[in-house]
């Protein structure tokens, strides 16, 4: 299968506008696992894109970028790796470890540069200021947001345009040619991603002082996976529908919600001190116990 051009050209659209929104806009459209499933929604199968994106996200939990610093780009790793799995038939698993974190990582570069740049601009803008010239302030505003853009968009055309029959050839020695051993191992170091970037967000969390919550947490999960998985098993057996699949996700979806209410609660009426009466004594000077 080749990607065809408006494929490439929405894919390309999309990878300008991911970044803009993570940075900016911030409603989720720009991370992995929308990432996934935007690409895969072009590419015609939506479970590689998801199944890649949400890897992805998975591997990046307790990433964040600090400052000026610059992290990996998971958003445009994820893209690339849904859109040339699909279109070469590469294994999902083996297309996130050989494309999407390597890409990933690369894409660190670029994003350094749209930092620079945007420094460039943010100088114009601070002497716009200055001089009162606000109509230059939007024109320097919106180059800024360009630069971010292209920095995400131009590597990915250019790699959908000029990387498919390196790819191509690329899945074909992994899936059956020589180095068919090294892409067995990347795709075992693969599953452990997902719970590499669950260690660094435990790393970051103040885990021990809510231990009893985690603990409860991954006892339920346990629970109601082993529960749930048995009676859609018997379920499968008996004809009945598999709907009941869909209960496991709103009964821990529940659970979150009452424990985030829980903790709401706590946070509000933790906050909400008393407030002392203003009273002063005969001569006008406030009592001891209002200090």
């Amino acid at each position: 299968m080749m990607i065809e051009w408006w494929q490439i050209l929405l894919i390309t659209l999309y990878a300008f506008y991911q970044i803009l929104d993570e940075i900016t806009i911030v409603s989720s459209a720009g991370s992995p696992v929308f990432a996934g499933f935007i690409t895969g929604l072009i590419m015609g199968d939506l479970t590689t894109g998801l199944l890649i994106g949400g890897s992805m996200q998975l591997t990046v939990l307790g990433v964040g970028t600090f400052g000026g610093a610059s992290r990996i780009d998971a958003n445009s790793g994820t893209v690339i790796a849904t859109a040339f799995s699909v279109a070469v038939g590469m294994d999902p698993q083996l297309a996130l470890t050989s494309l999407a974190v390597p890409i990933a990582a690369l894409m660190v570069y670029t994003d350094i540069l749209a930092r620079m740049s945007n420094v460039f601009f943010a100088h114009r803008i601070d002497k716009n200021i200055q001089d009162h010239a606000y109509s230059a302030i939007t024109v320097n505003y919106l180059c800024g947001a360009l630069a971010w853009g292209l920095s995400r968009a131009l590597p990915i055309f250019l790699a959908l345009v000029f990387g498919g029959p390196f790819v191509a050839s690329l899945a074909e020695a992994m899936q059956q040619g020589v180095l068919k051993v090294i892409a067995d191992g990347l795709t075992l170091a693969g599953g452990v991603l997902p719970a590499l970037g669950f260690a660094i967000l435990l790393r970051y969390l103040p885990t021990k002082r809510h231990i009893a919550y985690l603990i409860l947490a991954f006892a339920l999960t346990s629970i109601f996976i082993t529960l749930f998985g048995n009676i859609s098993a018997v379920g499968a057996a008996t004809n009945v529908s598999n709907s009941i699949n869909s209960v496991p996700m709103l009964a821990m979806a529940a659970i979150g919600f009452a424990f985030a209410y829980m903790v709401y609660q706590r946070s509000v009426e933790g906050g909400s001190a008393p407030v002392a009466k203003n009273t002063t004594s005969a001569k006008g000077e406030i009592e001891d116990d209002e200090l």
